[in-house]
């Protein structure tokens, strides 16, 4: 019985292993899906590490595929010695929010959503892969379409959805591609810390009243090293229905 149980265990963590070294991302000609991941994270927390290191790894994966990655600081770390100067406190807000839309009794991080459905711990490989292709293997019930023009300090965005959704709120994510920190104080004290797909900015509009706005343009905000991703979210529980990263120009 003992060598029974040896063996079940054994092949579990074989089947573990597996799950866990192979593409994260499985795409096809086929795939009609798409993936909003959103990371919740802190430089003040010591559990965030991994979860943006495993970011990073989606991100190197993600080139040319519709898996959208957001990472959005949160400020609820930042009174334990360190602040993180990404960390903005409407991100604690829109993680409160997903909270009550995914009926969890608090918030946490390092904490990573999909497709603002599905939720678990953001460094758990495992959970991140099967989650993203799940989504990926669903069909999108609704497509979204942006264009951008740079006027001065503005950035004009135009979108189309097709079909038309009720209830529904289009949000405009600035997103920084890449960042790097020296965390002096805190859980991380004494490490350099990489990031990537960094959200600076997010606005929120209703895509039915109008078909277009102007965004102001972060600080520091140039073309080569930022992007704009757009998603369409459910007024009701939370749900990302479509979208798309834009072309800058």
């Amino acid at each position: 019985m003992k060598s029974l149980i040896i063996s079940a265990i054994s092949m579990c963590l074989i089947s573990l292993s597996a799950s866990c070294s192979g593409p994260l991302i499985n795409t096809t000609d086929s795939t009609k899906g798409f993936a909003v991941v959103e990371l919740f994270t802190s430089e003040g927390c010591s559990s965030c590490p991994p979860a943006d290191a495993l970011l990073s790894r989606l991100e190197q994966e993600s080139n040319g595929k519709p898996v959208y990655l957001l990472a959005f600081h949160v400020d609820y770390w930042d009174h334990q010695g360190w602040r993180d100067s990404y960390s903005q406190h409407s991100f604690s807000e829109r993680q409160q929010q997903y909270a009550a839309w995914l009926k969890r009794p608090n918030i946490y991080t390092p904490q990573m959503v999909i497709n603002g459905s599905s939720e678990f711990v953001g460094s758990n490989v495992a959970a991140v892969k099967y989650a993203i292709n799940e989504s990926l293997n669903q069909p999108a019930s609704t497509n979204l379409l942006l264009q951008t023009k740079l006027e001065s300090q503005q950035l004009e965005v135009s979108w189309q959805l097709l079909p038309q959704p009720k209830n529904t709120r289009l949000l405009l994510a600035f997103v920084q591609k890449n960042g790097q920190s020296q965390v002096r104080a805190g859980e991380n004290a004494g490490r350099k810390l990489s990031h990537v797909q960094i959200v600076q900015q997010l606005t929120s509009v209703d895509p039915g009243r109008n078909v277009r706005t102007s965004l102001s343009l972060p600080a520091g905000f140039n073309m080569q090293d930022w992007e704009l991703i757009g998603f369409v979210q459910r007024d009701t529980d939370g749900q990302i229905i479509a979208a798309a990263k834009a072309t800058l120009k």
